[in-house]
């Protein structure tokens, strides 16, 4: 089988003088890609929320002294903010914020082009009782088989599984939310313009 290159009409070209440019732009776009972070152990956050609360109080009470030493109002933020407890509270702060960063896990996922799409759906069909129920996918088999094929990160479908039946059913539907998402979120402006 062949495929034949098909011109645009004349008045369209006459029209968008610029339509090979426009054209390339619109076959360089990448696939849209997710991100979903795990954070291994849910204590670095409260030190993080911890920390942002202690410089508040610091960053208060540094201003609030700035206010009775007749700092000139215009620097009384810089003041405060060079103050001790205040730049304790910060490093603090960042510190947490690192610690946050380092022990977050990342997966990224990549829409799948629109053939494969498909043929994942077919590869992963709704049983007759699912499809009764409005299901376009197997509710069993699908969720792995998505979060493999749209893995920036590499995951096999048996690793995929292995996450999906071992953690939380929070965790365990974020992995799956961020691989369906990612091929279903729509990224076209469909306005009138």
């Amino acid at each position: 089988m062949t495929t034949t290159s098909v011109e645009p009409p004349a008045s369209v070209v006459a029209r968008d003088p610029h339509w090979a440019a426009k054209m390339a732009r619109l076959r360089a776009r990448s696939l849209p890609e997710r991100t979903v972070s795990f954070v291994e152990d849910q204590d670095l956050k409260q030190r993080v929320a911890d920390a942002v609360l202690v410089l508040a109080k610091a960053r208060t009470g540094a201003l609030n002294r700035a206010a009775n030493i007749d700092v000139p109002p215009g620097r009384r933020e810089s003041w405060a903010d060079a103050q001790p407890e205040v730049l304790a509270a910060q490093s603090a702060m960042d510190d947490a914020r690192t610690d946050l960063a380092e022990g977050t896990l990342k997966l990224t996922f990549r829409a799948l082009p629109r053939p494969a799409w498909e043929q994942l759906l077919r590869e992963h069909a709704p049983t007759e009782e699912q499809a009764d129920l409005g299901h376009e996918y197997n509710v069993e088999s699908f969720p792995a088989a998505i979060v493999s094929a749209s893995s920036v990160d590499g995951m096999n479908e048996t690793e995929a599984q292995e996450l999906l039946d071992a953690w939380s059913d929070a965790d365990a539907k974020a992995l799956f939310t961020a691989a369906l998402l990612v091929n279903q979120t729509m990224r076209a402006d469909l306005g009138k313009g």
